[in-house]
């Protein structure tokens, strides 16, 4: 087994010293997670080198120093890294996700450099991927890329993990191509998030743009199903627990002590970037200094600001404003002896850095908007046994599992402040018992456990998708039932009517049969040889005035009226509702825009198909819990279909239906075909010699699934052409 890592940038950097070439290892948490991956297979890893080689020859000498250590590199000219990543990437997509909407930037030059580079990314992927190999995707500049891989290699197995947030429907909305990158996103067989509010918000815009369903964390694709999953990402927590240990950590503890003294020192780690928040974590310091005036001379913010993009205006401004507030703190407060901000403005040895996560009495990591945040996780490693106090912003991913830290609402400099007060109270026995409980949590859920738990679930995927696969009713299966259906001197079909023979549309009054659909029935219903039944939960009048002038048998309201001939049989109960539960039904139609309620001769239905999601998923939880004392009482079954509830008697069901059709006559040829929750009954009364088929969803219950009902028609009309004698079958 192969493993195929593809991100923007591979985790080595090449430099080219006079000609010399020099690869220096990252030390990134992504290169740290997979280099920690248990597997025996070999890992291969495509992305950018960080350099711009523009001469073939030079490129194959860059090509021959990294595919020895199994590093790919893919060549982008300057033009591609200013419109692919500096534009698209980091000036489109990066204020989108973290929900900075006045910083996007809508160029049509950026979108075009972001297409080619990610098709760019695929070429060079595609001459190193075979079709047994795992491919793993990461983040935001590559998110066509599974799309483009998948339309080349439809069997290959892709998973994507995204890094940063993904951002509530309200926001990705605005994305000019928000659905050309759902689309590439769902070229994976696994989606992954941090947490699951980036998962369920990526759900939502699936529904909202492509109009895709996500039921038990899967969509339904054409052929297969795309995973959502949600899996927070941890340290490496070993290497950063012993850090502090180790001999090298000694000569800079010694330098820090210096500058600390005996004063408590607060830690602020970021790079330069304005979702940070680095700018209200200095205000909140300050409000912190002038409300507490006994701290003055007794505690010290270590500040360190990593550059990063300082040439782009927008950030060389950000560290304008931060270098202004520094100096206004320290203008304001510094005394002899004392200098209540240290700031630093460049980046540390991971050994320096464990040693100021060691010291520091409180991390402030307050994030405006964060996917995960490793610092945090980072620091409480680090600790080892000393005492300590995170402040953590309840908007970065990391804050929904270390629930111990102080939250904060990044916005609100005065909450940021008396956190401040607060951690620097805390008694040493309660720091150490938050401490070791955050402590025992990433000891377990590490970087590699991440990895690990990722690769597992997407072979998992893989599995299932082969599982469905072998139901899908393609080229290769349809001529063995063809030709079943040739050679059967005396069949059975069964079909649902919505959303089997025709789509499901807002109106249900205007799924009307088409005439191509009325000629295929009638086609198949003037072979001698066939019983066509239409089996539906719609009314008889319905069913009556749509298909009644066809030779075919029509069963209205699952089974409890059917037509043979001309003629409907079944009596017309009683209503076995109460105005108990119609007075529920008209209470939730009130409050639910869009819904409405049927009232057949033997059922109530609430149909939601045009409320939005949300309120809709609201809604049916409501109304069901409501109406379950009610439906015992009188022996009422509550039946969830696609986009309805349906309140009916238990006494007759699709299944009833086709156990009356087959005591009537022996058949040797028997279908089943519908797409909806109320098949299941009509697929498990079916003997195992029949031919069922769902249409849409996949189920356990039917031998076969046709992924989509456009192809219904085409395959009704297969049959068709089968039985005539000319043919001889397929």
């Amino acid at each position: 087994m192969r493993y195929i890592i593809i991100s923007n940038r591979l985790p080595v950097t090449v430099t080219d010293k006079g000609g010399r070439l020099r690869v220096t290892r990252s030390g990134g948490g992504l290169a740290t997670g997979l280099d920690s991956l248990q597997t025996s297979g070999e890992r291969h890893w495509i992305g950018w080198a960080g350099l711009h080689v523009e001469e073939e020859k030079e490129r194959e000498r860059v090509r021959a120093r990294l595919e020895k250590q199994r590093l790919h590199p893919v060549f982008l000219s300057p033009e591609q890294i200013r419109e692919y990543y500096e534009g698209y990437s980091n000036s489109t997509l990066w204020p989108l996700c973290h929900y900075f909407f006045s910083y996007i930037a809508c160029d049509k030059s950026y979108w075009k450099a972001y297409r080619e580079v990610n098709e760019l990314f695929c070429q060079e992927a595609l001459k190193v991927i075979r079709t047994d190999d795992i491919v793993w995707v990461h983040d935001y500049q590559l998110m066509l890329l599974p799309g483009l891989l998948r339309e080349r290699m439809p069997e290959l197995n892709i998973g994507y993990f995204h890094h940063i947030p993904f951002p509530a429907y309200e926001m990705f909305r605005f994305l000019p191509e928000r659905a050309e990158i759902l689309r590439g996103l769902l070229g994976a067989d696994l989606v992954a998030f941090h947490i699951h509010d980036y998962m369920r918000h990526f759900i939502s815009a699936l529904y909202r743009v492509l109009g895709l369903e996500c039921r038990m964390d899967e969509v339904q694709l054409e052929n297969r199903v795309a995973r959502i999953e949600a899996f927070p990402m941890g340290i490496n927590y070993d290497l950063y627990h012993e850090a502090p240990a180790r001999p090298e950590a000694g000569a800079f503890a010694e330098k820090l002590k210096r500058i600390a003294t005996s004063r408590k020192v607060i830690l602020s780690v970021d790079r330069l970037d304005y979702s940070k928040g680095i700018l209200l974590r200095l205000e909140a310091f300050a409000a912190f200094l002038q409300q507490n005036p006994e701290y003055w001379g007794k505690v010290t913010l270590l500040l360190i600001v990593v550059p990063s993009r300082d040439n782009v205006d927008m950030y060389a401004d950000l560290k304008t404003r931060i270098d202004k507030a520094v100096g206004a703190i320290n203008g304001a407060y510094t005394s002899v002896g004392w200098v209540p901000v240290h700031y630093f403005y460049r980046s540390f040895s991971f050994s320096d850095l464990a040693v100021m996560y060691h010291m520091a009495d409180v991390a402030l990591v307050t994030p405006l908007r964060d996917g995960m945040n490793l610092v945090a996780k980072e620091y409480l490693a680090a600790k080892r046994d000393r005492p300590g106090v995170l402040i953590l912003s309840e908007t970065a991913g990391a804050a929904v599992e270390l629930s111990d830290a102080l939250s904060v609402n990044p916005m609100d400099t005065l909450e940021i402040a008396a956190a401040i007060r607060t951690a620097l109270a805390v008694p040493e026995e309660e720091q150490l018992a938050s401490l070791q409980r955050m402590q025992r949590l990433l000891a377990r859920r590490t970087v590699g456990r991440w990895a690990e738990e990722f690769i597992a679930e997407l072979r998992r995927v893989r599995r299932r998708n082969e599982e469905l696969g072998a139901k899908v009713l393609g080229k290769e299966r349809l001529p063995d039932i063809l030709d079943a259906y040739a050679k059967a001197e005396k069949r059975l079909l069964i079909l649902d009517y919505d959303g089997t023979l025709v789509p499901f549309v807002k109106d249900p009054a205007q799924a009307r049969p088409s005439p191509e659909l009325r000629a295929t029935l009638a086609g198949l219903a003037a072979d001698p040889r066939n019983t066509v039944v239409i089996c539906s939960g719609r009314d008889k009048d319905t069913l009556d005035a749509w298909l009644g002038d066809l030779d075919i048998g029509l069963s209205a309201e699952h089974g409890v009226f059917y037509r043979e001939g001309e003629v409907w049989h079944g009596e017309i109960p009683e209503p076995t509702w109460t105005q108990e539960i119609l007075d529920i039904l008209e209470q939730i139609t009130d409050k639910t825009p869009r819904s409405k309620i049927e009232i057949k001769k033997t059922a109530l239905v609430w149909h939601y198909r045009r409320v939005d999601p949300w309120p809709a998923e609201l809604r049916v939880d409501q109304l069901v819990k409501a109406l379950m004392p009610p439906c015992a009482r009188l022996g009422l079954q509550i039946m969830r279909g696609n986009k309805i509830i349906e309140i009916k008697s238990a006494d007759f069901t699709k299944g009833t239906e086709v156990k009356r059709l087959l005591s009537k006559d022996p058949f040797d040829f028997i279908l089943g075909m519908g797409d909806d929750v109320t098949d299941e009954d009509m697929f498990a009364a079916l003997p195992e010699s029949a031919v069922t088929i769902k249409v849409g969803q996949f189920s356990d219950a039917a031998g076969y699934s046709l992924p989509a009902q456009s192809r219904v028609p085409a395959f009704l009309e297969a049959l068709r052409a089968a039985g005539e004698p000319h043919t001889g079958g397929v």
